[in-house]
């Protein structure tokens, strides 16, 4: 990950991986039938781990808000645990190509519906307002969320737990209905109330 950081997919050869990494090419390709598949291995990493806290989520009998909520403290902590991967994702995605590329997006697509498919019960159990497309809420929330790997800071000035409950305040807030907002449950997710809490 730090080499492809550093001078890109294509500017890095296996031999200068097994050489910083103080491995062999026999030990490479036992393990990765190619520099391609590592590649897609890195991908995988955090994709996996989203998807399976969100597939974790959906099986609960918690309440959207609940779920939702879930989702988002999972997906923005994926930014601090796999930030060089989610990194090297960014930069070098555009190189994956089929079979990889085709399991990524499966992946990607399968936690896209999961985030619609909440929505969606929200907005059926009439806590998320039903004036909101579900397609273009879902997809807000999967861009706000995403942009935090251009910005985030490790020793910045909010902890990652701290940014995640700005983004579950700023998104429940905007997507509640009256009567959410009427549950004294879900106080505990505004800032001011986390902030008490601590």
């Amino acid at each position: 990950m730090k080499l492809f950081e550093e001078h890109g997919y294509h500017g890095v050869s296996v031999h200068q991986i097994v050489k910083e990494s103080g491995t062999s090419k026999g030990g490479f390709y036992h393990h990765f039938q190619s520099k391609e598949e590592l590649l897609y291995v890195i991908h995988d990493y955090f994709i996996s781990y989203v998807l399976t806290k969100a597939q974790e989520v959906i099986t609960t009998n918690q309440s959207p808000t609940e779920k939702l909520q879930s989702i988002i403290r999972s997906f923005v902590k994926v930014f601090h645990l796999y930030k060089p991967h989610i990194s090297v994702f960014y930069q070098e995605s555009i190189y994956l190509k089929a079979p990889y590329i085709g399991i990524i997006k499966a992946k990607r697509d399968e936690y896209r519906n999961i985030i619609f498919k909440v929505v969606e019960e929200g907005i059926q159990h009439g806590e998320f307002r039903s004036e909101l497309p579900v397609e273009i809420t879902g997809m807000s929330i999967l861009g706000m969320v995403n942009w935090t790997y251009k910005w985030y800071r490790v020793d910045g000035e909010k902890s990652i737990e701290e940014i995640a409950d700005i983004f579950t305040d700023l998104i429940l807030q905007s997507l509640w209905t009256d009567k959410a907002r009427q549950n004294k449950a879900y106080d505990r997710y505004l800032i001011k109330n986390v902030a008490l809490e601590k």
